[in-house]
């Protein structure tokens, strides 16, 4: 099996510095190696099963997660007022999984960069709010932290997203997220995953991708 989805890993974030120190590249890259490692692990699997809770298997919500990095960075590079772009980028639905992974890292390598390239000022649409490139880069660590823990949860792997990183997207997505609970367990109630103690699950949710 080859390691390549793993090469070029980045050091992982400090959890307990505050989440404004640290880059947002840095985070998204984090996230990036983070994630990929996770779903390397079971890439021997029958990815035809469900992806947890969803409608999708864990092969299909692969490749929605690749076609949501690169939309992201479409986004931020077209910089639409009303819509989402016209370009859709999909994994080869016959390539290997190892291979697949390697294309999620290549998309989310482009959005890394294009957050990196982007002024401070550049708004583009989303439906859950215009937002600026570090409201992109937090949407793009979301989406890898909540399927990773689809497709891992699916597959038999005990995996939950890093707190340091699930701490800074709450605080730029959901700025009304519940205190006083492990940032990784919040992230995954606020995005519909799983309860919380006093909190059943959430049917239906979205973050605010707004500049704050």
């Amino acid at each position: 099996m080859t390691e390549t989805p793993t090469a070029g890993t980045h050091p992982a974030p400090d959890p307990m510095a505050p989440a404004t120190t640290v880059p947002w590249t840095d985070l998204l890259a984090a996230a990036t190696d983070d994630c990929l490692a996770a779903l390397l692990k079971k890439a021997d699997q029958d990815w035809s099963r469900p992806a947890h809770a969803l409608d999708w298997t864990c092969r299909q919500t692969l490749d929605h997660l690749a076609l949501g990095l690169m939309g992201y960075t479409g986004l931020l590079i077209a910089r639409p007022d009303d819509r989402y772009i016209t370009l859709f980028a999909s994994l080869d639905p016959q390539a290997p999984l190892p291979a697949c992974l390697e294309g999620l890292r290549i998309a989310a390598s482009l959005l890394t960069s294009t957050v990196r390239d982007t002024t401070a000022e550049a708004r583009a649409w989303h439906p859950w709010g215009h937002s600026d490139a570090t409201g992109f880069a937090a949407m793009g660590i979301t989406e890898l932290a909540v399927h990773t823990y689809d497709i891992t949860r699916a597959l038999g792997l005990s995996w939950a997203p890093p707190d340091g990183l699930s701490a800074a997207v709450l605080a730029r997505l959901f700025p009304d997220a519940p205190s006083g609970h492990a940032p990784s367990d919040t992230l995954l109630w606020c995005t519909g995953r799983t309860p919380l103690p006093g909190l059943p699950r959430r049917a239906d949710w979205q973050w605010d991708g707004t500049v704050h």
